[in-house]
């Protein structure tokens, strides 16, 4: 395999939104780029903390088992705090990240304001470095993979994210992006096991799974480890780096463009599902592609 590059422009669409609230009009289809695979890269739009929320990052405040300290804003529900009496002020944070991202999300993909669901928010205090140390290949997120959910099966719904660096110290997050989901499902889905309904049901019934696991659950996990194994890919697959600095946001459907987490700390997530009949374009979800790919539904 050759040391192939995706090129920024194929990688990243740039918007100029500096407010979470823009009312602002924009000639850019950023709804055709995310669909595309695209990352939608604000370089001007910060989160910017109070100096009570500056005192939250610390990784001593988050469970060091977990990557991060998780909000569900419709459940209000906190997970992975350490420290009790920062839980009060931490929710706060997350909740108010929750609102800027529904404003974001209005503003710039109005198309999914009203199907957006199951949102969860997510404080990550560790470094990269630390995470990765600790932590099997499998959880190695420094190496380019599609997200894919163990033990939730979400049927083909997409996984879209927003993030926002929000390091104090001036350290860019840096990414890998790689290839277009059609070209990666072409390379990986010969190497996939074959889905067996039998297991599912087992993995259902003895707690592995909430839900049963569908066929394309089956794939995107297997396709998922298959990338995080092959350090051939990972050294020489095609790719692109991309510095987010702190007081930027970025946003893409995780779940579809190959991406790695090398270097930073310090960062707000936010995650949504959207179901893919929602989108303008379905035949680019990993669901309808895959399913072209094999000539059968897969869920």
């Amino acid at each position: 395999m050759s040391d192939i590059k995706i090129t920024p422009e194929a990688a990243i669409m740039r918007l100029p939104y500096q407010d979470w609230s823009t009312t602002s009009p924009s000639s850019i289809d950023a709804v055709a780029a995310l669909e595309q695979g695209k990352v939608l890269f604000f370089p001007h739009l910060a989160f910017n903390l109070t100096d009570t929320e500056k005192t939250l990052l610390t990784p001593e405040l988050a469970d060091p088992k977990r990557k991060n300290i998780s909000y569900q804003p419709k459940l209000q529900k906190l997970t992975g705090v350490a420290v009790e009496k920062q839980r009060e002020a931490i929710q706060k944070l997350l909740a108010h990240h929750h609102r800027a991202c529904q404003e974001l999300v209005t503003s710039v993909l109005p198309e999914y304001r009203h199907t957006l669901h199951t949102p969860t928010n997510s404080l990550r205090l560790h470094p990269i470095s630390a995470w990765k140390a600790c932590n099997s290949w499998r959880k190695d997120d420094t190496r380019l993979h599609v997200d894919a959910f163990p033990s939730r099966p979400n049927y083909g719904e997409r996984i879209l994210r927003i993030f926002t660096n929000i390091n104090p110290h001036g350290e860019n997050r840096l990414w890998r992006v790689g290839e277009p989901f059609p070209e990666l499902a072409q390379r990986f889905l010969p190497r996939l096991g074959r889905y067996s309904p039998l297991i599912s049901w087992v993995q259902d019934k003895v707690g592995i799974t909430k839900t049963r696991r569908s066929h394309y659950d089956h794939l995107m996990l297997q396709m998922h480890d298959a990338m995080k194994a092959d350090m051939e890919y990972q050294n020489n697959g095609p790719q692109q780096a991309i510095e987010f600095p702190p007081g930027s946001s970025w946003i893409c459907f995780s779940d579809q463009t190959p991406h790695a987490a090398m270097s930073g700390q310090f960062m707000l997530e936010q995650t949504f599902l959207l179901p893919v009949k929602a989108m303008k374009t379905p035949q680019n979800s990993p669901l309808k592609v895959l399913e072209a790919m094999l000539h059968k539904p897969l869920i």
